[in-house]
């Protein structure tokens, strides 16, 4: 059997010793011969189809082969059959054939192949005399089984009850479909062929078959080509067998033959469980192809590396071989992690064989964050007990506890905990610090819960509203009913969003130098700035090492909650005037002058931008009996007084009321202490190193008056650190626009700004009047029913939100044309967002450090898109 020529060659089998044998001509493109120049393509025929055209074209040993266009299979499914005759005088007499499906995408799934077609009782006693009664008695059985389970849609059970093999279970199994299909077993192989390609296309345009694929991306129209090929038996005499082959590591993408083999097999029966088959290289563990047909194996090598280099892609091979000779029946694409996508990218651009562009563009964006988090085993066992928004990814199996302190206290021990909150707050940091993973039953992508996990790397379900939550029992009740309590062991997958039962295996983060080279070709095409969002100097070092090119928000609040801290921040807002607020400020300042002297110097050489005291006071404040206990003993003030104090500090709503640059105007002292503590640790920070710039940043600005209130004392206390150390030093001062009105009111703005950065999580919440903690409840739904195309706490709102960002970068740019233009919401490290960013013409997007990468690699695909365009 050689390989399919094209048709001016006449033949295709060599048992025709060469022998020219006219064949009726198939030119059609509908159902074309596979050859060199036929009329094959991926968009009309598949991706199967046009691969094995792909290897015909290199001359490798592929069986003759036909293909049929999407087209002809909805014709088919139709009812309208093509010219069958035509289609089985390509093959030599009595070949026995395969019919293989070939989507445009192979991970839309099709039907599967049917093998042997054309075996009936004279092709089985002509086999018998050339191979031996037991092969031609399996492949005869293998047939008929298929035949009856796939295509006559026979009850399987009776033919997987047929025990015997050879003559005995084909006798069993003829009689099994006669009794069942009440009427003889097909003989025509006119008419077997028919009724399988009937079958293939029918199931494909099935609802269960479409609804399937659709899951997997696919379009509602996608069509399915079929492939129709001779079959290389490998079952018989001499050494006949079947296998796959491939040249890289499935899981890492290092250099490795991978594969199996597997004596008197056809198809992929090698990879069935319990196989018994052989390994491909000489092991030590066990017989190899290498040793029984080391010529086919050395071949076998041979056409998987022409087919890297030719092919410009890392393929499997699946071959046949029969008395010996090798048969190449299909290639496909290596099967991946996102750790071997990578690796495997690089490897191909290193060789030369792709460019360093392609290789760039080869890798999914959001693969990449699989790689800088644990991950739950592909083919791990999942208990699934409870489904939520996938709000930060990553996998990690611990404990449930219910409280930070009880988190504290189990880190203390030495025990992964899982933190389970109706939904967190500034009060739990130290307990999300000390878990290994989080879960919450309200809150969206822009939660309070999800943007501090992905900032620290912890994975992250949210919104899990289908479990019952029971805070004071302690217990959490999953989707179908079943009780989980404090100490039971969880395993939270914020990657797919679930919540499982006890501790399924892990796959462990890795970073290798293929991941490093990517990105640094990544760097040297983008041409958008990416910065991280870092709140502490443990985040500052995260995004450095994942090459942020600057802080572009660091939400100093997060620093005052600190056990240290919170007592002397009570303190502060229960002063009764200026002066005992100042002193009670004065104990928290060398704190901050700490925390940012530490991030100025982890970040050196690089912007680093501070936001201002942003939330409202209340939010740290205790709202428990034994919190506020304790407040009263450390004020010394009775209970009564301190429960009356925080109760007047509450708001009906207070994402609108008394926070952000409102506080730094009424309560000034505040912004003073931060402004003196950012600006005494840029004098200390840049005796080390390059001078440190940083950057002002003043949160919730709606009217250019609160910019220039703001600005007057902030230069004053910059003025007085000068004289006071007798040192210069530069400051930039921004505005984090975050209002509609302050979009609308940019140009304003700008003249008393160095930058404008946009808070896209509060403008879009401002925008929708939406809280994004409370939109998980019921944004699948809005987004099922096509209110909304996606979460716009998760993808930018290009059309609502995206007009008052360009309106607010217009009029910015207007007033300023050198002013710089940033987003620090969690959209900047979305790739549909940056797209927009992109065209908006900001600077640069600041996103969490574990977003970095992802970030860095899309700006870098969308720079390579606009330049092909």
């Amino acid at each position: 059997m050689l390989s399919c020529q094209p048709r001016a060659a006449a033949y295709c089998d060599g048992n025709k010793k060469g022998a020219a044998v006219q064949k009726p001509s198939l030119q059609d493109p509908a159902v074309a011969l596979v050859t060199p120049s036929a009329p094959i393509t991926t968009p009309t025929h598949g991706g199967r189809a046009k691969c094995l055209q792909r290897l015909v074209r290199l001359d490798l040993p592929v069986p003759c082969t036909v293909a049929l266009s999407f087209e002809t299979v909805h014709e088919i499914a139709a009812g309208e059959m093509p010219d069958i005759a035509k289609i089985l005088a390509q093959f030599d007499d009595g070949a026995l054939l395969c019919v293989r499906p070939s989507s445009e995408d192979p991970d839309w799934g099709g039907p599967g192949a049917i093998l042997n077609i054309g075996m009936n009782d004279a092709r089985y006693v002509d086999l018998s005399d050339r191979i031996g009664h037991e092969a031609a008695a399996s492949i005869y059985m293998r047939f008929v089984q298929a035949y009856a389970v796939h295509v006559a849609r026979l009850d399987p059970d009776v033919f997987d009850e047929i025990a015997e093999d050879g003559q005995i279970g084909l006798g069993e199994a003829m009689r099994a479909y006669e009794d069942e299909a009440e009427e003889p077993f097909p003989q025509d192989p006119a008419r077997q062929l028919s009724e399988v390609l009937r079958s293939m296309a029918r199931a494909w345009e099935g609802t269960t078959a479409r609804l399937l694929r659709q899951a997997k991306g696919a379009p509602m129209d996608a069509g399915l080509g079929l492939v129709v090929q001779e079959m290389a038996l490998g079952l018989g005499q001499g050494e006949c067998g079947s296998g796959v082959l491939q040249l890289v590591s499935s899981e890492t993408g290092a250099p490795q033959i991978t594969g199996r083999y597997l004596s008197q097999s056809q198809g992929r029966e090698a990879l069935a469980s319990g196989a018994a088959s052989l390994f491909l290289e000489k092991d030590p563990r066990g017989r190899s192809l290498e040793e029984l047909a080391p010529e086919a194996f050395a071949n076998l090598k041979e056409h998987a590396a022409l087919m890297r280099r030719r092919l410009r892609e890392e393929m499997q091979i699946e071959f046949t071989i029969e008395n010996g000779r090798l048969h190449i029946l299909d290639g496909v694409r290596v099967a991946r992690s996102p750790q071997a996508a990578v690796r495997i990218a690089v490897s191909l651009a290193e060789d030369g064989i792709i460019p360093r562009e392609e290789a760039v563009m080869r890798v999914e964006p959001r693969a990449i964050s699989e790689l800088l988090h644990r991950q739950v085993a592909p083919d791990a066992e999942r208990d699934v007990i409870g489904f939520g928004v996938a709000a930060s990814p990553g996998a990690a199996t611990g404990k449930i506890v219910f409280s930070a302190n009880e988190a504290q206290a189990s880190a203390a021990r030495g025990e992964p905990c899982i933190l389970v909150r109706r939904e967190t707050s500034p009060e739990d940091i130290r307990g999300m610090h000390a878990s290994v993973a989080i879960l919450t039953e309200r809150g969206g992508m822009t939660s309070h819960a999800a943007v501090i996990g992905r900032g620290i790397g912890l994975p992250c379900v949210v919104g899990a509203s289908r479990m019952s939550f029971h805070m004071r029992r302690k217990e959490v009740i999953g989707e179908k009913g079943r009780i989980f309590r404090a100490g039971d062991i969880i395993t939270i997958d914020g990657t797919n969003g679930q919540v499982l039962k006890g501790a399924p295996a892990m796959v462990e983060a890795s970073l290798d130098d293929a991941f490093r080279t990517l990105l640094d070709w990544a760097d040297e095409k983008r041409d958008i700035g990416i910065r991280a969002n870092a709140d502490t100097p443990a985040d500052a070092q995260t995004a450095r090492n994942f090459m942020a090119e600057g802080i572009g928000l660091c939400r100093t609040e997060h620093m005052f909650f600190e056990a240290d801290r919170i007592t002397p921040m009570r303190e502060m807002i229960f002063a009764d005037d200026v002066e005992d607020r100042k002193a009670t400020l004065a104990m928290l300042l060398p704190m901050q002058r700490a925390d940012f002297t530490e991030l100025f110097r982890i970040m050196q050489g690089l912007p680093v931008c501070i936001r201002l005291f942003d939330p409202p006071l209340h939010e740290f404040l205790p709202n428990d009996r034994a919190g506020l206990r304790d407040l009263a003993e450390a004020l010394d003030l009775p209970v009564s007084d301190v429960t009356r104090r925080v109760e007047s500090l509450g708001e009906y709503n207070p994402m609108l009321g008394l926070r952000g640059v409102r506080l730094g105007i009424t309560v000034p002292e505040i912004y003073d202490m931060q402004a003196r503590a950012i600006f005494e640790a840029t004098v200390e920070a840049s005796k080390d190193g390059e001078p440190v710039v940083p950057e002002v940043m003043i949160p919730l600005v709606s009217a250019r008056r609160e910019v220039e209130l703001v600005r007057t004392r902030i230069d004053a206390v910059a003025a007085a650190v000068r004289n006071e150390r007798g040192q210069d030093f530069d400051y930039r001062l921004g505005v984090m626009v975050e209002t509609p009105r302050a979009c609308l009111r940019a140009a304003d703005i700008a003249h008393h700004a160095h930058f404008l950065s946009f808070g896209t999580n509060d403008l879009t919440q401002m925008t929708y009047g939406l809280s994004r903690d409370d939109a998980g409840r019921f944004m699948s739904e809005y987004v099922r029913l096509g209110v909304y195309p996606e979460d716009p706490f998760h993808v930018l709102d290009t059309e609502g939100v995206g007009e008052l960002l360009q309106i607010g970068a217009e009029r910015g740019r207007q007033s300023d044309p050198e002013i710089t233009l940033s987003i620090c919401g969690e959209h900047g490290g979305n790739p549909e967002s940056i797209a927009f960013c992109r065209e908006a013409g900001f600077d640069y997007v600041s996103c969490s450090p574990f977003r970095v990468p992802v970030a860095r690699l899309a700006a870098a695909q969308l720079a390579i898109r606009s330049r092909s365009a």
